[in-house]
């Protein structure tokens, strides 16, 4: 695995991120055969609106930013979102470092995060890491979201 930097994003970041995000996120859009989804037509105002409600993360090797995560927590919960890793770095277990570090900045927590039902790869991903789906949301006819959770503090049945 290449060796990688995570830490926190600042306002400075944020075009690069939103670069990322849009070519990041190409392959879930053709999951359902448009470019019409919320990560591909945010705008830079939009990510800077969600910088300021969350804490962003991001993943630099040889001073390029090539992944990214949005965290919000509560008292019990992180809720992780927009998990991203460059194209041309994916399936060297860059997704799994960018979870775990999350897991190591944030323990002894629950954390919840989501995806598309589409989304075979980053279900069995989670999965491999111990979340466990616990919901589902239909969006539109289309559109699920499966929800998956991991809680190391919570005894198995």
């Amino acid at each position: 695995m290449i060796d990688v930097l995570i830490e926190r994003a600042e306002v400075d970041d944020l075009p690069d991120i939103l670069a990322l995000q849009h070519r990041a996120f190409i392959s879930e859009a053709e999951l359902f055969g448009t470019r019409d989804i919320e990560p591909l037509t945010a705008t830079l105002d939009d990510l800077l609106q969600e910088y300021r409600k969350c804490v962003v993360f991001k993943m630099v090797y040889k001073n390029t930013i090539i992944g990214s995560v949005r965290v919000k927590t509560d008292a019990d919960s992180v809720y992780i979102g927009k998990l991203m890793i460059h194209p041309d770095y994916q399936r060297q277990g860059l997704g799994t470092k960018l979870l775990l570090e999350l897991e190591h900045f944030f323990p002894d927590r629950r954390y919840e995060l989501f995806t598309s039902t589409r989304s075979v790869k980053n279900i069995r991903l989670y999965e491999k890491l111990g979340y466990r789906r616990f919901k589902e949301h239909q969006v539109t006819g289309e559109l699920i979201f499966v929800y998956l959770e991991k809680n190391p503090l919570k005894r198995a049945d």
